[in-house]
């Protein structure tokens, strides 16, 4: 049998056709358009794997089951997107109409974060672990948590907002309106404010850096791999920033693991890239302050496997 595995973003809805291995078989994507209302983006959906099935020649007969990972608080009992602030979904009965326009095999929605989290739990690097935790360092902070192989996201679906515990009283400004999110100094988002704001205070001083020298005063210039690609070159600006980074990182990361012990906690998202020089750093921080640091076994530490796929793998399998 096979499954239609669908990650709607606020850019594109990517459509996977996913086989009992957990292989994506073929995936296709389209411009998501928001604009255009909630009825024409799920239409996109089902016409995208509509076609990805005629080419495959895969009959519906053979899909077992479709699923959407979405941004937004998806009540997963009902089919229904309560609240997403980036597509038109408000008390939307996403996984019905998708049914309906896909000769009614069973629809299912997740939480795109959750679903990332279950499909590094079905077939990545958390497979075969009876408690995993992936955080993705994105744009914001995403978070999920599997227990026994089920997503959990507490009594109303919204859960694992793992982004929005606060790591500094009365800090940074957050999105969601608080302050002193993890999210706002460990996503890439993140990244990118404390390098401007540490450049900024560099270049006040009189200080040196590559990093001052190659944005020559245009902030846009910043990235989140501008400190770390300094750091490689010498840069003691970069250090410096990269090290207050993973401090922040390193957190959150120990807050998670005091409260669930995971066996993994994996990490995705476009920073994992920078691979050993985010990786070894992290891991020593954290295990110098976990709780359970003088114990055995502890939480490993993995780079997620799966990258962009995870959305359509992790959709794919929620009926299973």
């Amino acid at each position: 049998m096979y499954y239609i595995g669908v990650d709607l973003g606020g850019t594109n809805i990517a459509v996977g056709i996913v086989d009992e291995s957990c292989k994506i078989v073929k995936k296709a994507s389209v411009p998501t358009k928001p604009e255009r209302g909630a009825d024409a983006v799920v239409a996109d959906m089902a016409t995208v794997a509509k076609n990805l099935l005629m080419e495959l020649n895969i009959p519906m007969s053979e899909v077992a089951s479709a699923g959407v990972a979405t941004p937004g608080t998806a009540d997963t009992d009902r089919g229904v997107v309560v609240y997403c602030n980036n597509i038109p979904f408000s008390d939307y009965p996403l996984a019905d109409k998708l049914s309906s326009l896909l000769g009614g095999i069973p629809a299912y929605i997740e939480n795109d974060a959750n679903a990332a989290a279950k499909a590094e739990a079905f077939a990545g690097v958390a497979k075969g672990a009876q408690y995993s935790v992936m955080i993705t360092l994105g744009t914001g902070l995403g978070g999920g948590i599997v227990i026994d192989g089920q997503v959990y996201s507490g009594f109303n679906y919204a859960g694992a907002e793992l982004g929005h515990i606060v790591i500094e009283k009365g800090g940074r400004q957050c999105s969601c309106g608080r302050r002193g999110c993890w999210e706002a100094y460990s996503s890439a988002t993140g990244l990118v404010n404390i390098t401007k704001d540490r450049v900024a205070e560099a270049a006040e001083a009189g200080r040196k850096s590559s990093i001052i020298d190659a944005i020559d005063g245009d902030m846009s210039k910043i990235s989140a791999r501008t400190a770390f690609s300094a750091m490689k070159e010498g840069d003691d600006l970069g250090a410096e920033i990269v090290d207050e980074y993973i401090s922040y990182l390193a957190c959150g990361i120990v807050n998670v693991i005091n409260i669930f012990q995971p066996n993994i906690l994996s990490i995705g998202g476009g920073i994992c890239n920078e691979g050993e020089y985010l990786t070894k750093p992290l891991i020593q921080k954290v295990f110098d302050e976990t709780y359970s640091r003088e114990g055995t076994p502890r939480t490993e530490i993995k780079i997620a496997e799966l990258g962009n796929d995870a959305g359509i793998i992790g959709a794919a399998v929620l009926g299973r």
